[in-house]
């Protein structure tokens, strides 16, 4: 089965071979690739340059590591444990109230198409405990949880469970025609 991505009009290949797969090997990131992994984020565009985001990690096996394990819900903690890193993605609402979270997207883009750079695979998952990562990071009430990133080495799909190991190919897009409009909304 070909599982390749194609574009409507010609793009730079990078968007069509950036995918978040579940099978990681394990390998921890290094601390050097993980700060090179949040440079990019933060070059991204921001609101009234407010920058509105911040970043907390653990390396795979290093002294956080242990409490990090908690913050995934019980679904993703399946896989997403192999990866040599998580990142948790976190926004300032009264930093930019309104903008915050739409900021912290298109950094966690920049984040997802650097380590896609370095070689390594990201996969973002909302499916995470807020409360535990609260928890966790000892986070002042004025930020919000918006994600958990797994960052690391591709792995093999044979880890993986059978029903996750299904599910490791390219996701499709919809079509351009589907999500591009001239003037006003016509859906």
């Amino acid at each position: 089965m070909n599982h390749a991505r194609s574009a409507t009009v010609p793009i730079e290949p990078q968007f069509l071979s950036r995918t978040s797969p579940r099978a990681f090997t394990g390998e921890a990131v290094t601390r050097t690739q993980l700060e090179q992994i949040v440079e990019a984020a933060r070059w991204a565009p921001s609101a009234s340059n407010l920058q509105p985001w911040h970043f907390a990690y653990a390396l795979h096996g290093d002294a956080h590591w242990e409490a990090f394990s908690t913050i995934p819900n019980e679904f993703n903690r399946r896989w997403c444990l192999n990866a040599g890193a998580l990142i948790v993605l976190l926004s300032n609402p009264e930093a930019s109230a309104g903008k915050h979270a739409f900021d912290t997207g298109c950094a966690w883009g920049f984040m997802a198409l650097q380590a896609q750079a370095l070689g390594l695979a990201t996969h973002a998952m909302a499916g995470i405990d807020t409360e535990a990562a609260r928890r966790v990071l000892q986070l002042p009430d004025h930020w919000t949880v918006q994600a958990l990133v797994a960052v690391g080495q591709r792995g093999d799909v044979s880890t993986l469970p059978p029903d996750l190991a299904e599910r490791e190919v390219p996701s499709p897009r919809k079509p351009l025609a589907e999500i591009l409009t001239a003037g006003p909304w016509t859906a």
